[in-house]
């Protein structure tokens, strides 16, 4: 049975094509901030969700319209030193690391304010659809620290021109200039985030369960490998695929229905 604890809510629902789980970061009274309890929490709960069985996908949101993740907990920060600032920053980069190393794709509903780890959070994950009233931005230098961690993923997202703006000007950008840059995949009203997102998720149900976790953890590799490595590591992805019967199962499927539209036997 899955913990809860007591700045995360986890829910799992049982769907024909498998199970969704959804992780709401509850703490709105603080606009979600990132504290290092809270981020222990998170890390904890995501380990959890790695231990479903037949899990398919994660709905990343947080409880509130007014603040996704607000960023880190500054009055945190602010007591730092160099021995403590290690520690708490590399606690952002054990929240981010959980969601992409999570074998299945997180989906995250981002429903306002998403600064600085916030906007690494988000980055992390594998798709991203934001209320049309969010708004976005990397804040740090202004509060006399770089943006790290996750931060590095944003080049890969936006590019390094965009990046440079947001990491160096510090400035807030909203959600429909974000979705013309790439960093979200949609931009709805917000309430229709749940709609959207639950559109995706049935759209991921009705892939093949390997291939879906196949496909994500090949991603993962193109973004660390050259190109001709990034080609050959599909190429095996692509045999290991034949080591069961989902891709002949889900190809007889397609040539059925195929036949049948067009009155042929198969």
């Amino acid at each position: 049975m899955l913990e809860q604890s007591q700045l995360i809510r986890i829910e799992i629902e049982a769907r024909p094509g498998g199970k969704i789980a959804r992780l709401t970061i509850d703490n709105d009274r603080k606009l979600n901030t990132l504290s290092s309890g809270l981020m222990s929490q998170f890390v904890a709960a995501t380990a959890e969700l790695e231990r479903v069985p037949d899990l398919r996908a994660v709905v990343l949101a947080a409880e509130g319209t007014r603040s996704f993740i607000g960023g880190a907990d500054i009055r945190e920060m602010a007591e730092l030193d160099p021995i403590s600032a290690r520690r708490f920053i590399s606690r952002i980069h054990a929240c981010c690391d959980a969601l992409r190393n999570l074998p299945v794709p997180v989906i995250v509903e981002i429903g306002g304010i998403t600064f600085g780890a916030g906007l690494e959070i988000a980055a992390a994950c594998d798709l991203r659809v934001a209320a049309d009233t969010a708004s976005f931005g990397m804040p740090e230098v202004r509060l006399g620290i770089p943006s790290v961690v996750e931060a590095a993923l944003l080049p890969m997202l936006i590019g390094w021109g965009r990046t440079r703006r947001l990491l160096l000007l510090g400035e807030t950008i909203s959600a429909a200039e974000v979705e013309r840059w790439g960093l979200v995949e949609a931009v709805v009203a917000p309430t229709a985030l749940r709609e959207t997102v639950d559109a995706w998720v049935d759209m991921l149900l009705q892939a093949g369960p390997r291939a879906i976790t196949a496909q994500k953890r090949l991603m993962r590799s193109w973004e660390d490998l050259p190109i001709r490595a990034a080609i050959s590591a599909g190429i095996d992805a692509f045999a290991a695929s034949w080591e069961d019967d989902e891709p002949r199962v889900a190809m007889r499927a397609f040539l059925d229905r195929q036949a049948a539209r067009k009155g042929q036997p198969s």
